[in-house]
């Protein structure tokens, strides 16, 4: 005697060895022996031949028809062996019965399991809204390959097209889009953006890097910018000075500005003037909720994402030749000793006569280290005093404004090409603008304190800088209170501490509270963003350093080793791993081949050549 079983949820046969009321011993084709349950066993045969009846089962019951097998069945439970006599119109033999189980196991859809050998037709409704599933799963199966096949073959689908950004920056591996995409990359192995440069659907490797911090960054901008303008300030005293900015040729936020003014005791009034959008909408506004979302301006070589809207940095920059609402803050100077002998913050309009430029008056930076006024360029004595003035402030503090040997880069892209220039930390006007700066955040955040207002503060301690609401000292400068308060065109948090600034000068209650939650919120937020856009910043000069390569077709290049096998490029802060290195000092200089550049992947592979020439 043979029986057919089920075991773990599949079926197996075996020859009974030995029986008794609860269990059997049975062997299988292949020798194996096991002891089952009799409640385990759905049919006891003795023909066909235990080898064959599971193949010649399977085989047969593929050849049922599962809709006309479904139509048999009425809506009550039933065992199968009742629907084979049913189905076959007679005593069914061990090998229909066993033909018409596998049949219902195989069709889920049509047949609900009830229990060990019975089963239960599905209603109508069901079946239907089943079989419907199905086939739309065929389809999007047909429609996910018909797609992969156009993306080799070179085509982007429209579809695909139409969600590119999402394809290529943040998938949703539900989509049936996305499974194309994949199947696609699989088959020709390439990364979907390399799939989709090939297939002519980015317009270039510099907006696919762009893309991707648009896309994480700044999800929802639009046209909302156009229709959106700040409100005018209210009337604001004239102050009877004329101001001047100095910053570097692409700046169009210009923050902050300078005065110089000979007062009838002999003393000099020194005028650090700072733009006062915040005069124009207030926390909440939805011009607020713009600056809030963003967070603070976005630096690429090449251009700028910037904080707030055109039109409201056109009505609030310190722009030449207009007369701007301000912020100032005016420090008396003794001549003879330089000291501080008294200050005032001032809200007033400042008139603007110039916005100088770097490259305009570099040529100060070295007449100052001689101690060489010769008044050639605009404002030269003005800017000389305020360079004195600089050095006493920073030796008052005991503190460098700026790191001395560090090297900055500016990257200048015209019509697709790259210049990078290199520009030292520490010369005397960028002394002189960082001082002022550094005068004007901690004299503003002494007074907020003073004055029990909440601010968000810069501090250090340990060498580690944060922010925080409580009025603490910064180590780095050698200031007791440091807040951001001279980039409010461009940085949240200098806009927010001007607000309370504002309310603080104005004797009115200042919006945010301390520990106000969207006090806490924002410096939070603004920590976190700042963070992401300064590493897409280095991430994109790290791509302008490679267009550089490729432009000034450089094969052989002179590097510095910083450690183990990482090196700086000489000339671009261009910064890479170089395995073939061999163990160098810190400091060696070696000559490196590029072997390939990657503007896709934003890498370069480079070999070592062996130690750089002198």
């Amino acid at each position: 005697m043979n029986v057919l079983y089920e075991e773990t949820g599949s079926f197996k046969v075996g020859a009974v060895l030995a029986e008794s009321d609860t269990s059997l011993q049975v062997e299988a084709a292949h020798g194996k022996r096991s002891k089952i349950k009799s409640a385990s066993v759905l049919l006891r045969f003795e023909a066909p031949p235990l080898a064959e009846i599971m193949g010649k089962a399977e085989t047969l019951a593929a050849e049922i028809d599962i809709d006309f097998l479904w139509q048999c069945c009425g809506a009550e439970e039933f065992g199968f062996a009742d629907l084979a006599r049913e189905y076959c119109g007679h005593a069914p033999s061990a090998l229909e019965s066993a033909a018409i189980l596998f049949r219902l196991q195989s069709a889920p859809m049509y047949f609900y399991r009830k229990g060990k050998g019975r089963f239960r037709a599905a209603p109508a409704d069901t079946l239907k809204a089943a079989l419907a599933g199905v086939e739309r799963r065929r389809m999007q199966e047909e429609q996910i390959r018909s797609w992969a096949d156009e993306l080799q073959r070179g085509t982007v689908p429209e579809a695909l097209q139409a969600i590119l950004p999402q394809l290529l920056y943040r998938p949703d591996r539900n989509r049936i889009e996305t499974k194309a995409m994949e199947l696609a990359c699989a088959a020709n192995g390439l990364s979907a953006a390399k799939l989709f440069e090939r297939a002519g659907a980015l317009p270039s490797s510099h907006d696919y890097h762009l893309g991707a911090f648009l896309f994480e960054n700044f999800p929802r901008d639009g046209a909302m910018f156009d229709s959106i303008a700040a409100g005018e300030p209210p009337e604001l005293p004239l102050a009877a000075i004329t101001a001047f900015s100095l910053d570097d040729a692409s700046t169009t936020e210009i923050d902050d500005a300078f005065s110089l003014t000979r007062l009838a005791n002999g003393r000099y009034r020194v005028g650090i003037h700072i733009a006062a959008p915040a005069l124009g909408f207030a926390p909440g506004s939805a011009l607020d909720k713009i600056a809030r979302a963003r967070l603070s301006t976005a630096y690429i070589p090449g251009q700028k994402i910037t904080m707030l809207p055109p039109q409201v940095i056109e009505r609030y920059t310190l722009a030449e030749g207009r007369v701007c609402p301000a912020v100032s803050l005016y420090l008396d100077i003794n001549p003879l000793s330089l000291l501080v002998e008294g200050q005032e913050t001032r809200i007033e309009r400042v008139r603007i006569s110039a916005n100088l430029r770097h490259h305009q008056v570099e040529a100060l930076d070295a007449a100052f280290l001689a101690g060489e006024e010769r008044g050639e360029l605009p404002f030269e004595a003005e800017l000389f005093f305020l360079w004195r003035l600089a050095l006493e402030l920073e030796a008052t503090r005991g503190k460098p404004a700026t790191q001395q040997d560090r090297v900055d880069y500016n990257f200048y892209v015209e019509n697709e090409r790259v210049s990078i220039v290199e520009r030292r930390r520490g010369a005397p006007l960028d002394k002189l603008v960082a001082e002022l700066m550094i005068s004007a955040n901690n004299n503003w955040g002494r007074l907020l304190a003073d004055r029990g207002v909440p601010a968000i503060y810069r501090t250090q301690s340990n060498g580690k800088v944060r922010m925080t609401t409580v009025a603490s000292p910064h180590q780095g400068l050698g200031v007791s209170h440091y807040i951001w308060a001279s980039s409010p065109l461009r940085r949240y948090i200098d806009l927010l501490n001007q607000w309370q600034l504002l309310a603080c000068l104005s004797g009115t209650a200042p919006p945010f509270a301390k520990n106000s939650a969207e006090l806490l919120a924002a410096m939070r937020e603004f920590e976190l963003t700042f963070a992401a856009y300064d590493q897409f910043q280095n991430k994109m000069e790290h791509y302008w350093c490679l267009r550089w390569l490729l432009q000034e077709q450089v094969t052989l290049a002179k590097a510095q080793v910083l450690r183990d096998n990482l090196v700086k490029f000489e000339g671009i802060p261009l910064y890479v791993r170089v395995p073939s290195l061999p163990d160098l000092e810190m400091g060696s200089r070696v000559l490196l081949e590029i072997e390939g550049i990657d503007l896709i992947d934003n890498a370069v592979k480079a070999r070592y050549k062996g130690p750089a020439e002198s």
